[in-house]
């Protein structure tokens, strides 16, 4: 028989997957501190005697992470050094019946819209008044502001409809609240996240208004970049472009999948664009905002992706110079229209590719990086790591993008501040720098 722990209670929070995910999990101990419980985010000695794991659903390795970590606790759980596992996030939504009836030992499975009721077995209140109250996981200096839930486009291959439901914004009024609320903790940099920043403001205001949340953010004392990821190209509002151009605050960046450019291959996923629109589309970009960073991805291998169309994809990488890319393979996944389709292109050759288009990326990024040499930027200084401080231009994006080595045993700067560094060299994604006196 199971013996219950004898530590006091104390609620561990894991995280798992996108920045969605990590906003969310910083909601819930928001609310959780609140009502005066004891909360810690993925807490090292494990000690906390409640866990409650946020997972992710999108592909094939998110859901294996997701499944490993739920049996890790449950496993935990059984020895006696927890007393109870929750779950919740996007595979609870998705896949709750199966996940009830293959891993029991788990207490209760909460979907992406639950916190109510996860809050309620916690033994905690849901307090509406609490906008913008956070306990942030990120470093101190930098932080997401989730800007709407959930997504109504009708892409072919996704599934986060299923798990997140239709696009809900949140108000511009609310939306400032919590980001005045963030810098006065001293977040310096917001990262504005959804499942499609371009679709803001529809379902509540009758338009896109991007721009306008923009323009009230950047009056915000204490906020010095705003960052915006997970644009969709279809219907972007090229108002932006003007508050990108023109609003030192708004970073030169932009993060706008496109996933691929054949037209066949477009239409089939539902992407409602074109080859051709979507090269204008970029050009625009360049156009009216001349030195921004595009960060997009694309999917190779998706069904009918032929080595002829994979080949003008190629081409297209070439052509467009983005400065930051990523690929990712496709897998099928369930209950999305994509799933009825043939997967005709074979793992090694999806694989074959993601290398080909990523070799690609690597030469165009060392040649731009190269450019930069000389050069001084505003930096952003993330952390000290071994015998480097660690930092971003207004280019880059946590995690994801290039950083800014400095030499920590001949230079100092401060951690969670700001330094204008010069360029000194260059590697395929690393920039080598030191402070200006």
């Amino acid at each position: 028989m199971r013996t219950k722990s004898k530590k006091s209670t104390k609620i561990n929070v894991v995280t798992l997957g996108c920045s969605k995910n990590v906003y969310d999990s910083e909601i819930l101990m928001g609310q959780l501190i609140a009502s005066d419980k004891l909360v810690v985010h993925e807490d090292e000695n494990e000690d906390g005697n409640i866990v409650v794991i946020n997972t992710c659903g999108f592909i094939g390795d998110a859901k294996e992470e997701s499944i490993n970590t739920i049996l890790h606790y449950v496993n935990k759980k059984e020895a006696g050094e927890v007393d109870k596992v929750y779950v919740t996030g996007c595979l609870s939504e998705r896949y709750k019946p199966d996940l009830q009836k293959e891993i029991p030992n788990v207490d209760e499975f909460f979907g992406t819209h639950d916190l109510p009721n996860l809050l309620k077995v916690l033994e905690a209140d849901y307090k509406h008044e609490l906008i913008g109250e956070r306990l942030t996981t990120t470093p101190i200096h930098y932080a997401y502001l989730k800007i709407a839930e959930g997504c109504d486009r009708p892409c072919s291959f996704c599934a986060i409809p299923l798990m997140r439901g239709k696009h809900v914004s949140t108000s511009i009024e609310n939306l400032v609240i919590e980001a005045t609320k963030l810098a006065k903790k001293g977040i310096k940099e917001l990262i504005l996240i959804a499942q499609d920043l371009t679709y803001y403001g529809l379902d509540i205001y009758k338009k896109r208004a991007l721009a306008d949340l923009l323009n009230e953010l950047v009056k915000i004392d204490g906020i010095e970049w705003i960052r915006l990821h997970y644009a969709f190209p279809t219907g972007f509002p090229l108002d932006v472009l003007a508050v990108i151009k023109n609003e030192s605050k708004v970073c030169n960046y932009l993060d706008i999948p496109l996933q691929h450019i054949n037209d066949a291959i477009l239409k089939s996923m539902r992407r409602g664009t074109s080859h051709k629109r979507t090269t204008n589309l970029i050009k625009e970009f360049r156009k009216s905002v001349p030195n921004i960073a595009i960060r997009t991805t694309l999917i190779v291998g998706y069904p009918g992706e032929t080595e002829e169309i994979f080949q003008e994809l190629k081409k297209w990488v070439k052509e467009m110079r983005f400065e930051r890319l990523g690929v990712f393979a496709y897998s099928h996944e369930e209950n999305t229209s994509a799933a009825n389709l043939d997967d005709d292109v074979l793992e090694e050759v999806k694989q074959q590719r993601v290398t080909e288009i990523m070799d690609i990326q690597s030469q165009i990024s060392y040649e731009l990086n190269q450019e930069k040499v000389g050069k001084s930027f505003k930096v952003l200084i993330d952390r000290k790591d071994g015998n480097y401080f660690v930092g971003r231009t207004e280019y880059d994006s946590p995690d994801v993008d290039n950083e800014v080595l400095i030499d920590a045993t001949k230079f100092y700067v401060q951690v969670s501040k700001f330094a204008t560094i010069k360029i000194t060299s260059a590697t395929e994604f690393d920039l080598y720098g030191e402070p200006e006196n």
